[in-house]
């Protein structure tokens, strides 16, 4: 790898400990049972689907014009580091929300979330200033992979931190539980200091005398005149389906899980499981992608997202806590061999597709689909779930995003 493809992978080693520590594992834990303590399981879980749902619509909402207003000369990696302080500054104070503090928690993990999320779009379209289209896949699966071995490090961590409280003079877990909180974005902000000196903004517009208003008129133009981009946009549809079934099993596993029983000692090494087992497959699907195709690999990781959404239907239904905790174990593996590589080839598919000195807009379209429509699988987990006052059926729901993304990506060409 290059210098800049190597800074560029690097920050996936960076954020991903944001994945792990406060999307999946360690603060959906301390909500449920700190923050939402006394709150009826179904209703909490109701609550993080929703706040999942509302900071995606919001980024949903800005990333187009972030995205356009990115390309212009430097502006892109000005837009990085705003997002990227707000989402490790929010990560940090999560440390202040204390039992029954639920909105304030779920109002700071909202916007560590948006500047999480927010900094990503801007990171997705660097990788056409530091790679070659022969290499995107690659290169895409490779930040993936190391991401996933990345976030391993400051998760042990956490987690010896917190099984040990009382060697650090704490009388209860959770203040070592605030502390992972702190190494979150403390691992975040010192491993993106490559990219921030390393990485620049090739591809870009020239400035121009009102660049908001411009902004506005050049997304007008690029809806108006999508019929140039017809296989990027049936793509985009697509990926709209799909990625939302991944992303609302990333976002809800760990509530559901609390749900059915599964202790938290018992999710917390499995979801180590799924970041060690990860590293190889996501490095793998970017291999395979040279020899069958992305799509291929595409329709491959699908497949065994719909595998896993079936079988989770009868994990609650399951007589004995060790029986779930055996299947649940088998569904977090089939996560593994399928998350990082259906992710990294989505964005080098689509990195593929798009004009390189408009790749920050397109990469804003981009997170538009993927972040609209993660606000729907979320919400549709949470309702599907309170209506049926069962787990169960907000997880059989899923499927439906898997099935329509699978047939769509059919037709592209």
């Amino acid at each position: 790898m290059t210098r800049e493809e190597r800074s560029w992978v690097l920050y996936d080693w960076a954020n991903s400990a944001y994945s792990i520590i406060i999307t999946t594992a360690i603060f959906p834990i301390y909500f449920k049972h700190v923050a939402a303590k006394g709150m009826d399981p179904f209703l909490s879980t109701a609550y993080w689907g929703y706040a999942n749902s509302f900071y995606t619509l919001l980024l949903a909402v800005l990333a187009p014009l972030l995205g356009t207003f990115a390309d212009y000369k430097s502006m892109k990696k000005r837009l990085f580091i705003a997002f990227l302080v707000l989402g490790t500054g929010s990560t940090a104070a999560l440390t202040l929300p204390g039992e029954g503090q639920v909105w304030q928690a779920l109002a700071l993990y909202v916007l560590s979330a948006l500047g999480f999320a927010g900094a990503n779009i801007f990171y997705d379209s660097f990788l056409t200033d530091v790679t070659t289209e022969d290499r995107m896949d690659w290169i895409s699966s490779s930040g993936f992979g190391w991401g996933y071995i990345g976030s391993v490090i400051p998760f042990v961590l956490s987690i010896l931190l917190i099984m040990n409280y009382r060697l650090l003079g704490f009388s209860s877990s959770v203040p070592a539980v605030r502390l992972s909180f702190l190494i979150t974005a403390l691992w975040w902000l010192g491993f993106t200091v490559p990219l921030l000196r390393n990485v620049n903004q090739k591809y870009f517009l020239e400035p121009v005398a009102h660049p908001v208003r411009s902004t506005f008129l050049r997304i007008w133009e690029t809806v108006r005149d999508l019929r140039k981009y017809r296989v990027l946009a049936l793509f985009l549809v697509a990926y709209f389906f799909y990625i939302d079934g991944v992303d609302t099993i990333i976002k809800m596993a760990t509530p559901i899980a609390l749900d059915v029983g599964i202790s938290e000692n018992s999710l917390l090494i499995v979801l180590l499981m799924i970041q060690i087992v990860a590293f190889p497959f996501a490095i793998l699907y970017g291999k395979l992608a040279r020899i069958w195709s992305a799509k291929v690999m595409l329709f491959i990781g699908i497949g065994i997202y719909v595998c896993i959404t079936l079988i989770a239907f009868f994990l609650p239904g399951l007589p004995t806590v060790g029986l779930k905790t055996a299947v649940f174990w088998v569904l977090a593996f089939l996560v593994a061999t399928s998350q990082g590589g259906i992710q990294a080839l989505s964005r080098s598919y689509y990195g593929k597709l798009v004009p390189k000195e408009k790749s920050a807009e397109f990469f804003g379209f981009y997170n538009v689909f993927g972040k609209f429509a993660a606000i729907m699988g979320p919400a549709m987990v949470g309702f599907v779930s309170t209506l049926a006052q069962n787990t169960a059926y907000g997880i059989l729901s899923v499927n439906i995003l898997f099935l329509v993304g699978g047939i769509l990506l059919l037709f592209v060409p």
